[in-house]
C-alpha cells in the first residue's frame, strides 16, 4: 500500500466491483471519460474476478481515504514500456461528495512517486479533455506539463472536444 497525506492506494478487490460499476454508471462521474458501452453489475464483477494481478505493465490501485478507510476512486499506470520508461496515467474520484477535497491530488502525487521511485519510470503521460479544468489544475499542481493538443478527439453530448497531452518527467514531481 502507498500512503499519502489524505489517501492510501491499495490493490483493488473483487468486492470493489460494485463501487466501480456505480461510478461507471453515473453520467456526471463519467462526463470527461470514455465510458464505452454499458455493463451490468454481474459483468463488472466477472471482469474483476478475471483481472490479472498488478504487474509492471498495468498497476491499478484503489484510492481509499485515510480518515474513513472509504474507497473513493482509482488510479492506474498502464501500457508501461520498460524500454523507454513510459507509462500512461488514469485517475478518477467516483464519489462525488469527495470531489474538491484534495484526494485526487494526493493520489496523483503518490502514484507518480511510486512510478518514478519504484518502477524507475522516466516519463508519465496522460490525455484529458481540454474543458476538464479541475483535472488539469490537479495535474499541473503535481508537476505535469501541457505538451500538445489533439483537436476534436473526444465526443460528448453531440459536441467534439480537444484533448490535451500532459507529461511529467522524472524529477519534475512537485511535493
Amino acid at each position: 500500500m502507498l500512503t499519502g497525506k489524505l489517501v492510501r492506494l491499495r490493490a483493488m478487490e473483487p468486492s470493489d466491483a460494485e463501487a466501480l460499476w456505480r461510478w461507471n454508471s453515473d453520467p456526471e462521474v463519467m462526463r470527461w471519460m470514455d465510458d464505452g458501452y454499458p455493463a451490468s453489475l454481474a459483468q463488472t464483477v466477472a471482469r474483476f474476478e478475471k483481472r490479472e494481478r498488478n504487474s509492471y505493465g498495468d498497476v491499478l490501485l484503489g484510492i481509499e481515504t485515510l480518515d474513513e478507510g472509504r474507497l473513493v476512486g482509482l488510479v492506474r499506470l498502464r501500457d508501461t514500456e520498460p524500454e523507454i520508461g513510459l507509462a500512461e496515467f488514469d485517475i478518477y474520484v467516483g464519489e462525488k461528495d469527495c470531489w474538491g477535497k484534495g484526494y485526487g491530488t494526493d493520489a496523483t502525487r503518490e502514484i507518480c512517486r511510486y512510478g518514478f521511485d519504484r518502477m524507475r519510470l522516466h516519463s508519465i503521460a496522460l490525455w484529458t479533455v481540454a474543458e476538464n479544468t479541475a483535472a488539469i489544475r490537479v495535474y499541473e499542481k503535481v508537476g505535469f506539463t501541457r505538451d500538445g493538443r489533439q483537436r476534436d478527439a473526444f465526443r460528448r453530448d453531440g459536441k467534439w472536444h480537444d484533448m490535451i497531452l500532459m507529461t511529467m518527467l522524472e524529477g519534475e514531481l512537485i511535493g
